[in-house]
């Protein structure tokens, strides 16, 4: 839209099937999304209206919430979940409070998609092959490109706790500062946005599949989370002796509860479950334990005052709204109906088979249309479009033959 035009507060709509849209660019049959298929109006969040410091020509972003044209918010807007969950804390007298941990890989450009991604070429020649994971070493050659993100970050108001190298080749890793939930939706979402266009201009490609290199470590978006009192500010999950409370064991059950029915939620694509088969760094379980990395639900080490609970299950590729949502919703039905986790495990364990997740984006949909529980918390619609829309994405994987299976099955006989 021109700027006068959005000035003069001209409203811009949106047919309603492109919330559903699919990643291949088509939409699932009209009446997941009202047979009709008529308008939305994406109405900006004035809080939420950026310039673009990396764009030559001016140009500017505006983060807007999709609503009915009655005004109602769409059920079909991840945003607007998100906004719909922190209300239901709210009417508690409840906020929750998030950070996101986001990791990335910057790769050489890739024009050919059948060939792996490579990291790009050093400042020695060479490309990095592994040995730089937590270095503080420039030797990458990408200290500009940083530094252009880092002005970036600055200029859109973004603040940044640390940037370290993360375990894979090329692969880096932000934690955002831990605020309101809707502000570090949106934060993610416009430091991912920042990062590919930034390394468009820098010759670079950033990727944040969840799993882009086989032998290699995923890249995850580990949630923070924890609640505080509106009226006191205090952090509901810790008493005033420093112990946890019944309401810290309430949501961590609410998390167990819902982690198998939300994992497609979590983790959205084929190759998400790539990341989840790596057992240690990716745990594809609802174990709980106080600061163990083999958990799908963390408890890192920490002061009374930020006593937290860390879902390590979403990749890089979760959209951080839905992600965000579907985390804090099955906290707060685990405060809601007083639900007691397991016990925590510590050291090297095995997987219950009541705590281990679906391995398969087929098996996490199927898990997710059968959920009531998704139904009652996210609605009925939401759940039933998005399922139908990912099937899409699973029919269209499942419509190629892979390289592998040219290699290995082609001989046998």
């Amino acid at each position: 839209m021109t700027a006068e035009g959005f000035l003069e507060g001209r409203r811009l709509q949106l047919a309603r099937g492109v919330l559903l849209q699919c990643i291949m660019g088509g939409y699932p049959p009209a009446r997941f999304y009202g047979s009709d298929d008529g308008d939305l109006a994406l109405v900006p969040d004035p809080a939420h209206i950026y310039r673009l410091p990396w764009s030559q020509q001016p140009r500017a972003l505006a983060i807007c919430d999709a609503d009915e044209l009655t005004g109602e918010p769409s059920s079909l807007s991840t945003r607007g979940q998100l906004k719909s969950v922190i209300a239901r804390y709210a009417a508690r007298g409840l906020a929750p409070v998030v950070a996101t941990e986001l990791e990335f890989f910057v790769f050489a450009p890739n024009p050919d998609p059948t060939q792996p991604f490579q990291p790009p070429l050093g400042l020695d020649g060479r490309r990095e092959d592994g040995q730089s994971a937590f270095s503080v070493s420039s030797n990458s050659g990408l200290r500009p490109f940083f530094t252009e993100v880092y002005e970036c970050m600055a200029a859109l108001g973004l603040p940044r706790d640390t940037f370290m190298h993360e375990m894979g080749v090329s692969q880096f890793e932000i934690n955002l500062l831990h605020g309101d939930p809707l502000l570090l939706a949106d934060q993610t979402l416009l430091f991912k946005h920042l990062l590919k266009e930034v390394a468009l201009k820098h010759g670079l490609t950033v990727v944040c599949m969840a799993k882009p290199l086989a032998h290699t470590p995923g890249s995850s978006m580990h949630i923070h989370q924890s609640i505080v009192d509106i009226n006191t500010a205090r952090n509901v999950f810790s008493d005033e002796a420093g112990q946890p409370t019944a309401t810290f064991r309430h949501f961590i059950g609410g998390q167990q509860a819902g982690m198998a029915d939300f994992t497609a939620l979590f983790a959205p694509n084929v190759n998400s479950y790539q990341r989840l088969c790596h057992p240690y760094a990716s745990p594809n379980n609802a174990c709980w334990s106080h600061d163990n990395r083999a958990a799908g639900l963390r408890i890192p080490a920490s002061s009374p005052v930020a006593r937290r609970v860390e879902n390590r299950l979403p990749g890089a590729d979760a959209n951080p709204y839905l992600a965000i949502a579907a985390s804090l919703a099955a906290g707060l039905h685990g405060i809601e109906n007083e639900l007691e986790p397991t016990e925590a495990i510590q050291g090297e364990f095995d997987v219950p088979d009541n705590l281990s997740l679906p391995c398969t984006l087929h098996a996490a949909l199927e898990r997710l249309k059968r959920s009531q529980l998704a139904k009652e918390l996210f609605g009925t619609e939401f759940i039933e479009g998005y399922v139908a829309s990912k099937s899409m994405e699973l029919t269209s994987f499942f419509d190629e033959i892979t390289p592998w299976e040219r290699r290995v099955l082609a001989a046998q006989a």
